[in-house]
C-alpha cells in the first residue's frame, strides 16, 4: 500500500463510520493518488452515494464539509520527489507484472506496521482455540483463504467447519454450528464482497457469535462495530485481484491460535507420525 493511502487510513481510524461513509472511504483509498483532487460529485459517483452523504462523511471526520477535507488531503501530499516507491525503484522501468509484484510488497510492509500492535491478533487467536466447534467463511474470491486457513487449523483444532458455498444451506450450517456449541465465526472476505457473505455475517451475529473477519480494508463492507476486523490489503494491478496479504495474515492468526491450543503440537508431532507411516509426502 502507497503512502497515500496508509495516511488516508490514519485519517480514517479511530472513527466510528456508518457502512456507507465506510464505502465511501474504501473508495479514496483505492483511488489514493486522485482524492485530493476529486470533487464532491465525482467521489459519490464512484462511491455509488449521494453527494450528501460525502458532505456527511466530511463532517464525521471532524471537518468543516468535503472542501475542507479536500484541501487537507491537498495539503498533507508530499511534495514531488520525496516519496519514495515501494522498493526504491523507478516505476518507470518496471513492466506490469513487475510493478503487481511490488505493489504486493508494499501490501506486507503495511500488514507488517500493523503487527507492530500483536493485541487484535493475539485475542482472535485466543477466541479462535476456544470454540468448539469453529466455523471458517469465505465465498467466491475469498474461498481460497477460508480453505487454505481451514485445511491446516484441522490439524490441530479438533473440529474446524469449512463455509465456502452459498446459497440456501449456508444459514443452515452457520446455525449448525450455533448448536453443536460455536463462539467464533472466522471470515475470509475479499472484493468484489458477496452480498451473501454480508447476510451470513448478520446471521452470526444474530444467533451469538463473535466474527473475526479478514477482509481487504477495514471500510470493506462486511465491516460491524463489534467485530474484530483485520486489515490487509489486496493488489489491484493485474485483471485479477491479488492477495498475499490476506493469506499470510491467515497464517498468523493460525500461529495465534495455536497458541492457545496446549494440544497444539502433540497433534501435530501425530500427523507427521501418522504420514510418515502411510507413505503420503514424496519426500
Amino acid at each position: 500500500m502507497g503512502g497515500a493511502s496508509a495516511r488516508l487510513l490514519k485519517l480514517f481510524d479511530g472513527h466510528r463510520l456508518t457502512p456507507t461513509q465506510r464505502r465511501i472511504a474504501h473508495c479514496m483509498v483505492r483511488r489514493a493518488g486522485d482524492a485530493p483532487f476529486l470533487s464532491s460529485v465525482e467521489l459519490a459517483e464512484l462511491a455509488g452515494v449521494s453527494q450528501p452523504s460525502v458532505t456527511r462523511f466530511a463532517v464525521a471526520l471532524g471537518f468543516d464539509g468535503y472542501p475542507a477535507l479536500r484541501r487537507h488531503l491537498r495539503e498533507s501530499e508530499p511534495q514531488e520527489g520525496t516519496e519514495p516507491t515501494a522498493a526504491g525503484e523507478d516505476p518507470g522501468g518496471l513492466n506490469e507484472y513487475q510493478q503487481a509484484v511490488h505493489a504486493e510488497i508494499e501490501n506486507l510492509r503495511h500488514l507488517a506496521a500493523l503487527l507492530e500492535d500483536p493485541a487484535p491478533v493475539e485475542r482472535a487467536g485466543r477466541l479462535l482455540a476456544a470454540s468448539r466447534p469453529l466455523p471458517v467463511l469465505g465465498l467466491r474470491a475469498a474461498a481460497a483463504q477460508a480453505g487454505g486457513f481451514a485445511y491446516f487449523a484441522a490439524k490441530v483444532h479438533p473440529e474446524v467447519r469449512l463455509l465456502t458455498e452459498g446459497g440456501s444451506m449456508l444459514v443452515d450450517r452457520i446455525d449448525g454450528c450455533v448448536r453443536a456449541g460455536a463462539s467464533v465465526l472466522m471470515c475470509f472476505a475479499l472484493p468484489r464482497h458477496p452480498r451473501e457473505t454480508v447476510e451470513a455475517l448478520e446471521r452470526a451475529r444474530e444467533a451469538g457469535l463473535a466474527v473475526i473477519t479478514v477482509a481487504d480494508s477495514a471500510f470493506a463492507p462486511v465491516a460491524r462495530p463489534g467485530d474484530l476486523l483485520l486489515p490487509a490489503a489486496v493488489g489491484t494491478g493485474l485483471a485479477f485481484d491479488t492477495a498475499c496479504a490476506p493469506m499470510l495474515l491467515g497464517r498468523v492468526l493460525l500461529e495465534a491460535m495455536c497458541d492457545g491450543l496446549p494440544e497444539a503440537q502433540a497433534r501435530l508431532e501425530e500427523f507427521d507420525a501418522r504420514a510418515s507411516e502411510r507413505g503420503l509426502f514424496a519426500e
